[in-house]
């Protein structure tokens, strides 16, 4: 078994943690709120009060976090990661949603200090990681990804290895990107099918079965036509987050994506109204 420094508890972070405490992994766990630790606490969790002391003497270090910010401020701000005494051979995984700049710019940094480094989001949810069925992102060594695997198969079943560090970010943006399109164009066929008088139950179940069918489709359109976006799935914040940073890492690669930057500002539009907490499937009234 491993002895895991976890960095931060949010909505994924608790479940993956929870994950590794259940398979028997020892686990710190460091978070900006302690008060949400408690659970984790009783499966016991060991409270960090710093990162650098989640990540002490610790085999790897798992960062699941906002975004790039946030990242920074676990790893390198006042008692960050990077300055604590890691085992040898140890491995740094973050597996946050990050732009892919920050990305390169941390696995330079973890290599100053001899250390091995993957980026490994995640795809499945919150209901992924508890049931141990995320799909890992990975991008770095492959011998660090194979050595890394014996701790991140307690809450994934499945992964996809897309080459050097940064890989596994891109594909991650890139598919969160289409998603927002696909939530945005949703929106749209759901407000038109209004207008002109169709029975929108009715039109959420076609679409959910028909041609254009997808997860996210089946789920979104639900939640639109229930106007239910209390219940937080996937906020629009960070919905409009990675499609920044989407963008950001084509416009690195020199490819225009007109859909993608149209798709950007209509959920700037729903930050701008301050519904920015709520589940994406907002994005239905922005456009209303």
């Amino acid at each position: 078994m491993a002895k895991v420094g976890f960095l931060g508890a949010g909505v994924m972070g608790a479940e993956m943690a929870l994950r590794l405490l259940q398979a028997g992994h020892e686990v710190a766990v460091y978070n900006r709120s302690p008060q949400k630790l408690s659970f984790l606490l009783k499966a016991g969790a060991r409270q960090a009060a710093s990162p650098a002391e989640a990540a002490t003497g610790c085999d790897m270090v798992i960062s699941m976090v906002g975004d790039d910010e946030a990242s920074r401020a676990v790893w390198l701000g006042p008692n960050g990661a990077l300055e604590a005494a890691m085992a040898s051979n140890a491995i740094l995984v973050e597996s946050s949603t990050l732009s892919r700049a920050w990305i390169l710019d941390l696995d330079r940094l973890a290599a100053s200090k001899g250390l091995r480094f993957l980026d490994c989001p995640v795809t499945g949810g919150p209901d992924g990681a508890r049931a141990g069925q995320l799909t890992l992102l990975l991008g770095g060594d492959r011998d660090a990804v194979t050595d890394a695997m014996t701790v991140l198969t307690a809450y994934s079943d499945k992964s996809f290895h897309f080459g050097p560090v940064g890989m596994g970010t891109s594909y991650k943006l890139i598919v969160n990107m289409m998603g927002a399109v696909q939530a945005v164009a949703a929106a749209e066929g759901l407000l038109v099918a209004e207008k002109l008088g169709l029975d929108l139950d009715v039109v959420a179940k076609a679409l959910g079965e028909g041609a254009v069918a997808s997860p996210l489709v089946k789920y979104i359109v639900t939640r639109m036509v229930k106007a239910d976006h209390q219940d937080v799935y996937f906020s629009a914040r960070w919905r409009h987050k990675d499609a920044v940073y989407a963008l950001g890492q084509s416009t690195a690669a020199g490819q225009a994506t007109p859909v993608s930057e149209a798709t950007c500002k209509v959920f700037q539009t729903v930050l701008d109204r301050g519904w920015g907490d709520l589940n994406s499937s907002i994005v239905i009234e922005a456009l209303r």
